[in-house]
This record gives structure tokens, sequence and C-alpha cells, in this order.
């Protein structure tokens, strides 16, 4: 029986000793990361009952897969003594992003009961954003000098109790600790011994300046296939490394607030919040997206003598938006996809947009023709036809170009296209449709 099934039984017989037991026993038997998945499940009252039963040694990795709703829950009522003995069983950049969410005076009470080697590693971390270089990267770092050999290197390494986690690579500095090269270990392990580091170390691997978006981090893992990656500063000192792991994490997270945004939601949202908290949040995007319909219906008003002498105007409307809204996403989308990846900037925007739009004249006449000839066969007036095959044709245009520019556009305001792209752009096909077809039904029909 799966965790999930055995979490009905417990919920129905709660507080039988044996079911407890039961439970705890299961419970140890998952991984971190499916005791994580197994809380975010759950309603938050049998949460609380379940969190009680982790293990005080599993209970900081069950932390770290934690979105941040579900972990601040945890936190909230958290000993300050268990915070500090986490530190010892995460990575340093997983512990960051715990403290960040800790109100100030209890992040300086578990830095001042830390010993003075992990304090200094964290505060090394902590004053970068999570989403950055620096958040991302772990200080737990084996560094050699460019002139040691490689027999000193190897016995360097066996007097360690053991590697950090994804060493693929020794990270080479100068005296100064600033950047030189990496030695794989690979290298390492199959080169003469009596060969200096300087010989066999790889330079081709640029470090990353600790201000990088995660997100960049990710396309450069990606374009160069690395498993570990060294950050550095402004001056080219050595700060720590990325791992492939942090990346991974960082993938996943864009793809589902790339999904999520588009509804007002964040990914690190509490499947289970309360209702008020919900409604809250929530509110805020049905508001926003109420304007842009209140937008829409004020355009319709200003026609509303037309639309009471052609009341098949009424009928045609929602094909026009909804051509120009599709045509204009699917647009938005390529080109925030574009953007993230890497494949746009500006030197290639206007070629991009120039294609767009010969794309949408295309498409918007060929689909134009046929809505014409239907709605000349249906309501047999072929002025009318002929009138919502140009609004066709025009908020397919218009929808083509603002999917293109607002991307540019709403970052160079510090929007994120993300989350405001759809909004807007949905706003303008549907103003710019509406006040199109009914205005050129308004002369024609004068």
């Amino acid at each position: 029986m799966s965790i999930r099934e055995q979490l009905g039984d417990f919920m129905r017989s709660a507080g039988a000793d044996r079911t407890l037991e039961d439970m705890r026993y299961q419970l140890a038997s998952l991984r971190p990361a499916e005791i994580a998945s197994l809380l975010e499940a759950t309603p938050r009252k049998v949460r609380q009952l379940i969190w009680q039963l982790v293990e005080d040694e599993a209970a900081p990795q069950v932390l770290q897969y934690l979105g941040d709703d579900v972990r601040g829950e945890f936190l909230e009522t958290m000993d300050p003594a268990r915070l500090v003995a986490a530190a010892d069983s995460l990575d340093t950049d997983d512990f960051a992003d715990i403290l960040q969410q800790l109100p100030d005076t209890i992040t300086r009470q578990v830095l001042a009961s830390m010993d003075a080697r992990d304090r200094a590693r964290l505060e090394a971390v902590l004053p970068y954003p999570e989403d950055s270089a620096g958040g991302l990267m772990n200080t737990d770092t084996i560094t050699v000098r460019p002139r040691h050999s490689l027999e000193l290197v190897l016995r360097y390494l066996r007097r360690q109790n053991a590697l950090p986690d994804g060493t693929d690579a020794l990270v080479v500095v100068s005296t100064r600790d600033e950047y030189v090269g990496m030695l794989p270990l690979s290298k390492l392990l199959t080169t003469d011994p009596t060969v200096t580091v300087r010989e066999v170390m790889n330079t081709d691997v640029e470090a990353i300046p600790v201000t990088t978006s995660d997100t960049e981090v990710a396309r450069i893992f990606a374009e160069q296939d690395l498993i570990s990656a060294p950050v550095v500063d402004a001056s080219g000192k050595l700060l720590g490394r990325i791992t492939i792991d942090d990346v991974v994490d960082v993938i996943i997270d864009d793809a589902d607030e790339t999904v999520l945004a588009r509804a007002g939601l964040d990914v690190d949202d509490d499947t289970f919040a309360p209702v008020l908290k919900s409604a809250r949040r929530r509110a805020v995007w049905l508001g926003i997206n109420l304007v842009t319909a209140l937008l829409a219906a004020a355009v319709i008003n200003v026609f509303e003598e037309t639309i009471a002498k052609v009341v098949a105007l009424a009928i045609l409307m929602p094909i026009v938006a909804s051509m120009g809204g599709i045509a204009g996403t699917q647009t938005l989308t390529l080109v925030i996809r574009g953007i993230a990846v890497g494949q746009i900037a500006r030197a290639n925007l206007l070629w991009l947009l120039h294609r767009e739009v010969v794309v949408a004249m295309l498409n918007g006449l060929l689909w134009a023709s046929l809505v014409a000839i239907g709605t000349a066969l249906i309501f047999q007036d072929a002025l009318l036809g002929g009138l919502i095959a140009t609004g066709l044709v025009v908020n397919m245009l218009i929808a083509a170009i603002s999917g293109t520019v607002l991307p540019s556009l709403l970052s160079s305001m510090r929007i994120d296209p993300a989350i405001a792209g759809g909004v807007v752009l949905t706003t303008i096909t549907d103003v710019a449709g509406f006040f199109v077809f009914l205005g050129l039904a308004t002369l024609a029909y004068a």
C-alpha cells in the first residue's frame, strides 16, 4: 500500500498508536523529496500531524524540497536549535534559502548559534538574491594552485573525509584566490602524477559572475553541458560553485512558473492554503482582468447604435477578438521562450517582427476568406462578409506586432512578460478587434 493510501487510513483512525507507528515507519522509508511531496499534497491539519512524525535527522532535508508557503508554515514553529542542526546536513545555498524566510531576529539568533566557519560560509551567500548565481552557489569548494603537482593534489584529496556533492572537477585559483581554470577529476586520475596542475587544467570553462540570473545560469549549463561551474565576483575572485542539481531545480521552477504565471499564480503557492489567503491572492489578478474586460466593454458601448441596427455584428464580434487573441498568444509565447533561451535580442528582433507580420498576413487572408464566404452565405450580406474579413486581418496583424514587441517593452519596465504579457495582449486584441470591426461597420451602415 502506498503512503498516500495509508494516509487515508491514518486520517480515519487518527490517534490510534498503531496507526501513528505505522505512519512513522512508512515515512522513515521514504526519501526527503517524497516526504515533501506528501506534505504538499495533504490538507493543512493532517500535514501538521505528519510533520511531527518526520524524524529530526530527515526534517532539514525535507524542508529544502518544500515550496515557500508550506516551508514557511513549518518554520514558524520550528525551534532555532533544530535549524542550527540543519546547517550540518544541508548545502549552504539550500540553508540560505530557508533562513531568508525567517524573521530577522530568528535569523540573527540562528547565525549566532553557529560555529565561525559555518557562519562565514552562510553569510557569503545570504546577501545574494535567491534567483541569482550567488543565491545558487555553494561555498563548499575544493581549490588547488596551478604550480602544484598532481601527486600533491591526490595526497591532499586522500586526507579529506569526503568530496563535496557534485564534484566533477577541482577549481584552480591563484594565490589571491582569483579563478584560473578547472581540473577535471578524470584528468587528475589518468595523468602522470608528476605533471603540474597548470599543464592539464582546463581554461575553457568561463566563470559565472555572481550577479547572473538563475535563468541565464541554466542556459549556460545547457549550452556547455556542465556539471558544475565556478562563481566569481566582479574582480574575478572565486566565491563558490554551482552544481547541476541546483540548475535542474531552476529549470523545473521556471517551467512551472511559466504555466502558473499566466493565471496569476505562484509556483510556491500552497495548494491547500487557507481560503481567505488564496482568495486574497487571486483577487488582484481577477481585478486586473476585470479592468481589461471593462475596457473592451467600453469600446462596444461606443458602437451601441450600430449593433442595434445590424444584430449580426454581436454574433460575429467574438470571432474577430478570439482569432486575434490566439494569433497574438502564439507570437508572444514564441518570443518569450526565445528570449529565455537567448535566441532573441535587439539585433534580430526587427527580423522576427517582419517574419511574424508576414505569417499573420498569410493566416489572416486564409481564415478571413473562409469566414467572409461563410458570413455572406449565412446572413445574405456580402458587405458584412467583407467587413469581418478586414477586421480579422487587421486584428491579427496588430496581434503579431504586439506579441513580438510586448516582451521587450515589459522587460524594460521591469515587468515579467510571462506574467503580464497575456493580460496586456488580450486587452490589445479585444479592444483593437472590436474597434476596427465595429468602426468599419459604422462607416458602412451609416
